[in-house]
């Protein structure tokens, strides 16, 4: 039984431009598909990004919360030791004990007011945080809504190709053995050198049919008698006449 090495450069180059438009047709599936798997997962990102920012947002708010409950607190406090001071004012037996009393009423009262400062400034900062908690739910809602109609979109595009992605994966897989490994390797090294994956192209009007500069005569009358692998000298694909690309299908 023939292996790979006893091939003609003929049948090798059939061999790899069979797998090139296999290959093909597989970028087609997920040219169709287009950006959605990364569209799709941006907006996955961006939730989970939101959520955190929720998570942030919350733990501020718990934080502002019981800042007040501690002034408050504070507040409550001073206003009991003013109750206390207005009743020793009428037990004093002096000036000097009226005139401590009356200042230590002075400070509780100056800290009542600084405490009901700190509560109202944390009110507002209360009030900007569940504001922004509030935004940031809605704009959940906006991209889980995005979400959900780009993942429908995706999961159509998927249900539709999914079986014939699968048999092209499959022949894929087929066609590779097929193929010589040093050709092998340098047809994977090349397709992934360019974004539309084409490592095997045909001549079309005398020029490469990947990077379309033209061909000499002499080249093309080599390529033509399918004695070696010629890559094109501007770009490195590998070259094939038309006859031949015409007549080797996916």
């Amino acid at each position: 039984m023939a292996t790979v090495k006893d091939f003609s450069f003929e049948e090798r180059l059939t061999a790899v431009l069979a797998l090139q438009k296999i290959d093909s047709k597989i970028d087609e599936i997920k040219t169709l598909k287009g950006e959605l798997p990364m569209e799709v997962k941006d907006l996955e990102d961006e939730i989970e990004g939101l959520q955190t920012r929720i998570g942030n947002i919350d733990t501020e708010i718990a934080n502002i919360n019981a800042f007040i409950d501690t002034k408050t607190e504070a507040k409550k406090e001073a206003q009991a030791l003013i109750k206390k001071y207005e009743k020793q004012q009428d037990n004093v037996k002096n000036n000097r004990e009226f005139e401590a009393i009356n200042k230590e009423m002075e400070m509780q009262e100056l800290e009542v007011r600084l405490n009901e400062k700190h509560i109202k400034d944390a009110g507002f900062d209360l009030k900007d945080r569940t504001n922004a908690r509030l935004k940031t739910e809605e704009k959940i809602a906006d991209v889980q809504e995005a979400l959900g109609l780009k993942r429908k979109e995706l999961e159509k595009i998927t249900v539709e190709t999914e079986k014939e992605e699968q048999a092209l994966a499959a022949r894929s897989s087929e066609a590779k053995e097929k193929v010589e490994a040093r050709l092998l390797a340098a047809y994977e090294r090349i397709r992934a050198s360019y974004r539309n994956g084409l490592a095997v192209v045909p001549i079309v009007r005398d020029s490469c049919g990947g990077c379309f500069n033209v061909i000499p005569p002499q080249r093309q009358s080599e390529i033509r008698q399918h004695k070696k692998i010629i890559v094109c000298e501007h770009c490195g694909r590998i070259l094939v006449d038309s006859d031949l690309n015409d007549k080797v299908t996916a």
